[in-house]
């Protein structure tokens, strides 16, 4: 919940402000004037009687009522303050930019949660602590620098680490990126990112709201809410791109089954974000560059035209667009492309990459730009890479830029690498509105982040053929831990996932009637052992009632074995499928190809139940291994809409049992229309 007073407050009180700029109470005050906050300034200070020009109070009990208080004082002061400030002035907004609370000791967040139980009693906005605190179109109270001159369509950009969040701002800011607020939650202590975002939902207006966000994020509280309010806000309008540390947790803890040893809570992030539709970044650069792609018109589709009087930086981009799956198409010969040759220079290329070589002039981009917007189809966007080696001035240049970026319906995206040798003429550049891509390289990866981001899935629960009164039954009546074949047959036989048919055997007797039962060729394997293959356990192709004998003697005597599994025997391209249950974010699912090719290569993507047939389908496709799946040099493939349908089927025996906490389909094999599970396993845990 974010008051009206914390966002636009009528007045403001600065507890601990200073005339010392160099203190946080100081330095926020000066912020707060020198950007001209309009409404009531108080100060408190018990030692002066003036702070900055303005009247100082010694204590919050002489203040008038005060709609919103930022706090710069000691950590141990606080809880009172804002007792005294909720309590008796009325104030519903509160900043806390002070340290020394959860992120410090287990007194700190004794104090913390103090001060939460206050904020919710009186019904205020908390922020904070351990923050900069927030930039709104009403006010800066933060105590940093940069303090951005505020666009109503930049992007809104909220942060949980205060000095990331400057350093993203020194980074966006230079390249052209414009904000429209700032916030900055610190330890989140009851407002968090997610909690900001449902804010900007709630009060989106297409007429006057920007829609571009930015969110630097170190802990997912909410991921239920940040995953309605995203896919709410994008499918508004907005774009999110988003920046989500500590990837590396838990990525290599130890665990019995293969999805357990890959899965991790950075690949429930991924799953959330693709799921949510935000685009996914690994770095302040990254993140500001992705911010300026959303700040141009979007590309409709993936063909880009590559302008340059340089050729080095235009090999470079094409490589990254190439490598992210965006296309430089050649430009064909035709009456246009002619006499479009005929007004450049002798030596000038228009292949594509077009180079109008280091002499190409402000009229001549004009032109290549006018073909590449009306001349030439196969083009979606331009990117013009025009720096300077400091001979001459190049403002002609950029106004042409300027001009064309204005009124071409396709995106341009200018890379313009003179930092320092036109830096004034760049300077006018960017003072018209636009921004820069100084590196082309990392224009080119954070154009095919945007392009390969998918659209919010949220296509609902897939139930078609899935008897959820069975399921639960078989859950309630499971034990706890891996589940015996029997109990995985019947949980798969009542979500609809087509399997083997399997008979399990206990003595030399049972293996001979269940190979008559099921009929040769057949598979045994052993059940006990976690890896059946490392302890030779899985005997394949067995075609005759002597080999069923001889194997069953065998694999009994092996340690840890309580029973052989007989199979009948299933042909084609072995894949993947698992789940592992992630706290908060509920089941992960994981797919990709299967046998030892998931532990070698570990060429899996994920996903977030419950699934749609689209976000499956996505799944699929973005596997490095598809080309396999769709059948390679003569080798049948794999019906996708099929494997996609049991990965959603999957997905929603999960939603209604979540009390399977880990499980692998290995192989699932598949060939044409018949995809059938193999071997299984299932942990559960109540």
């Amino acid at each position: 919940m974010l008051t009206r007073e914390l966002i636009w407050p009528k007045s403001i009180v600065v507890i601990g402000a200073s005339n010392d700029i160099s203190k946080p109470g100081g330095k926020l005050l000066k912020n707060l004037i020198d950007n001209n906050y309009e409404g009531d300034l108080h100060v408190v200070n018990p030692k002066t009687k003036e702070v900055q020009g303005i009247k100082a109070c010694a204590s919050v009990a002489e203040l008038p009522n005060v709609e919103t208080a930022v706090l710069a004082i000691p950590a141990k002061f606080c809880p009172q303050t804002v007792l005294e400030l909720c309590r008796d002035k009325e104030t519903r907004g509160i900043i806390i930019i002070s340290a020394g609370f959860s992120e410090e000791s287990e007194e700190g967040k004794k104090l913390e949660d103090e001060i939460v139980a206050t904020a919710n009693k009186y019904g205020a906005s908390l922020i904070g602590p351990n923050c900069i605190g927030i930039i709104t179109p009403v006010h800066a109270s933060v105590f940093t620098t940069p303090v951005p001159k505020l666009d109503q369509m930049g992007c809104d950009f909220i942060s949980s680490s205060g000095a990331t969040a400057v350093f993203i701002m020194e980074s966006g800011i230079p390249k052209g990126l414009h904000f429209a607020s700032v916030f900055s939650v610190g330890n989140s202590a009851q407002v968090g990112v997610e909690d900001v975002l449902e804010f900007m939902d709630d009060v989106f207006n297409p007429e006057t709201s920007t829609r571009i966000k930015l969110l630097y994020i170190e802990s997912i509280n909410n991921p239920d809410k940040l995953l309605k309010h995203a896919i709410s806000l994008i499918n508004k309008g907005c774009k999110i791109a988003a920046i989500k540390a500590g990837s590396s947790d838990a990525g290599s803890r130890a665990a019995s089954s293969h999805t357990g040893a890959m899965a991790s809570s950075d690949l429930a992030v991924e799953a959330l974000f693709r799921k949510a539709g935000i685009v996914r970044c690994y770095g302040r650069e990254e993140l500001t560059t992705v911010a300026n792609v959303f700040m141009c018109k979007e590309m409709k589709g993936k063909r880009m035209a590559i302008v340059t009087h340089a050729g080095g930086p235009a090999v470079m981009l094409t490589d990254a667009l190439e490598d992210g799956g965006l296309k430089i198409p050649h430009i064909e010969d035709s009456p246009q492309k002619t006499a479009l040759i005929e007004k450049l220079y002798p030596g000038s290329s228009v292949e594509n990459p077009i180079d109008f070589l280091a002499t190409g002039n402000a009229e001549q981009l004009g032109t290549i730009i006018d073909a590449c917007e009306n001349d030439f189809d196969d083009i979606d966007g331009m990117a013009v890479i025009y720096g300077s080696p400091g001979l001459f001035p190049v403002r002609d240049v950029y106004k042409v830029l300027d001009e064309k970026m204005e009124t071409c319906k396709k995106p341009i995206y200018p890379i313009l690498p003179s930092v320092i040798n036109v830096k004034s003429d760049l300077a006018y550049f960017l003072s018209e509105g636009n921004v820069n891509f100084p590196d082309e390289v990392l224009l080119g990866r954070a154009l095919t982040r945007v392009y390969n981001t998918p659209k919010p899935h949220d296509e609902g629960i897939f139930l078609d053929g899935i008897d959820i009164p069975e399921m639960r039954r078989i859950v309630d009546e499971a034990e706890n831990g891996y589940q015996p074949p029997g109990v995985i047959h019947r949980l798969f036989d009542a979500a609809g996932i087509p399997r083997v048919k399997e008979l399990v055997a206990t003595t030399t007797d049972e293996a001979v009637e269940s190979a008559t039962e099921i009929g040769f060729p057949l598979v045994m394997k052993v059940i006990g052992p976690v890896h059946k293959t490392d302890v030779d356990g899985v005997v394949l192709n067995v075609r005759d009632m002597e080999t069923v004998k001889k194997e069953f003697d065998r694999l009994i005597k092996i340690p840890e074995t309580t029973s052989v599994l007989m199979a009948e025997m299933a042909s084609g391209i072995e894949l993947f499928l698992g789940a592992k249950y992630e706290d908060r974010f509920g089941h992960v699912i994981l797919c990709g190809m299967g046998g030892i090719m998931v532990e070698v290569l570990k060429d899996v993507t994920s996903g977030l139940a419950p699934l749609g047939m689209c976000e499956a389908s996505s799944m699929i496709k973005n596997l490095k291994s598809y080309k396999i799946i769709k059948g390679y040099r003569g080798q049948e493939g794999v019906n996708q809409r099929k494997f996609a349908e049991i990965i959603v089927r999957l997905s929603s025996m999960l939603r209604f049992a979540v009390e399977i906490k880990e499980m692998d389909i290995n192989p699932l094999l598949g060939q044409g229309d018949k995809i059938v599970a193999v071997d299984a396993r299932i942990r559960i845990e109540k």
